[in-house]
Order: structure tokens, then sequence, then C-alpha cells
């Protein structure tokens, strides 16, 4: 024997899928049927507790409340000689040695460590220390080292290569270390946010471009085809 099916329409379907909605769903295997059928029924508005801050406050934005007033302002270029178009190219002789800054993290960790050594090894280079916290203009954990020019054909290649899948910085150093870091960089892999705004070149007295000291033995020769 075939029944007509029950009458639908749209208000029925919004209001049990509002009764059927997972918090509520959770609530009823929380509390109970029984108690949330009467709670469904009339459902109390939620009451603040003593004490609570209110969640919307007017007269404290330390920022006031015509900020949507304000201009769109242009910043200041930090581009060093673009402010207008150049007449004629940078001299590459700029740039005095190279950086290399490899990012890691708590999974990648020995990936950096064996690309750490194996640098180390083959390349006469400045080694720094491991930096397990975000240092200078660099977000991320790292370590560095520093190459003389005459390795560039050599160590860029090689890290191209070599990389692991880590994501390395390769900056040169001038007389503008703020543009080194933003603007003449070179990235093998993805490359990421670098906090280098802020930096400024060398104050009165300082060499003018950073010095490369280095100080590894390497002891093996590098791979060749």
């Amino acid at each position: 024997m075939s029944h007509a099916p029950y009458p639908r329409d749209a208000a029925d379907d919004q209001h049990w899928a509002d009764l059927l909605s997972p918090q509520r769903r959770r609530f009823l295997l929380g509390t109970g049927a029984v108690a949330a059928a009467g709670a469904l029924a009339a459902p109390a508005r939620a009451q603040p507790q003593a004490g609570a801050p209110a969640r919307h406050t007017t007269g404290q934005s330390p920022w006031g409340y015509d900020t949507y007033r304000e201009a769109t302002p242009r910043p200041v270029s930090v581009r060093p000689g673009e402010q207008a178009l150049p007449s004629r190219p940078q001299p590459y002789t700029r740039i005095e040695s190279y950086h290399a800054h490899v990012y890691f993290d708590e999974d990648s960790y020995e990936k950096a460590a064996l690309l750490r050594r194996w640098s180390a090894e083959r390349f006469h280079v400045e080694l720094g220390n491991w930096n397990l916290e975000p240092r200078g203009p660099h977000v991320t954990p790292s370590f560095y080292f520093g190459f003389t020019n005459d390795l560039v054909p050599v160590v860029i290649p090689w890290l191209q290569l070599n990389s692991l899948g880590l994501t390395i910085l390769l900056h040169p150093n001038t007389d503008d270390p703020r543009a080194d870091h933003l603007y003449y960089a070179l990235w093998v892999n993805r490359s990421q946010p670098v906090n280098a705004y802020a930096m400024k070149p060398a104050a009165a007295g300082q060499p003018r471009v950073e010095q490369i000291h280095p100080n590894t033995h390497p002891s093996i020769a590098v791979e060749t085809a």
C-alpha cells in the first residue's frame, strides 16, 4: 500500500536544518534528548558571565575612529637610484662577495646539517654558527656561509643541485645591504619573506662592505662529471 509523500516546504527544511546543526547535535549528545528538546523548543539567549569584559567597546581604540578617512600614502622609495629610470647600468664590480643563507625548520634540520657539512668539506668559506631563532633580517632558523667572487661559478650551481629541497637565499654584498637582501637576491627553491626593510649602509668607521674571512678547511674536491 503506497502512501502519498509528506508535504514539505522550504520553511520546514530550514527549521530542521537549524535543529540538526552540528552545534545542536553535540548538545543533544551531551545532555540527552529530553533536556535538549526543551532547549530546542525555546532556546535561551546566552548571558555574559559576571565580570567578563565587553566584546565591543567604543571610544577606546588607540587608532581613533576616523582611520577610514586617511589618504593612501605612497611609501618612500627604497630601491637605490631608481627614483627615476637610470641612465646606465650599475657596474657588476660593486659586488665584493656573496652570502648563502640556508633556511630550515624542525622537520628539515637534518638536511641542513648534511648540507652544512658538505659545504665546509668542499669550499673555503666563512661558515657562521647555527641560528636556531630568527636573527637579523632572517625570520626562520638558518645557517650562513660567505664566499668570495671567485667561487661564484662553482658554489651557486653546486647549491642549486645539492639544496636537498631547502630554501636558500643567495645575495651579493655591496655598500647597500637592504638592496642586497631585497632586490639583488637569488633564491634556490621557494623564496620567503626577509625582514630587511630597515637595514642601512655601514656606519662611519665600519667597513663599507661586509668582509668575508674564510674559516673552513676543505678536504674533499668538488665532484665533477
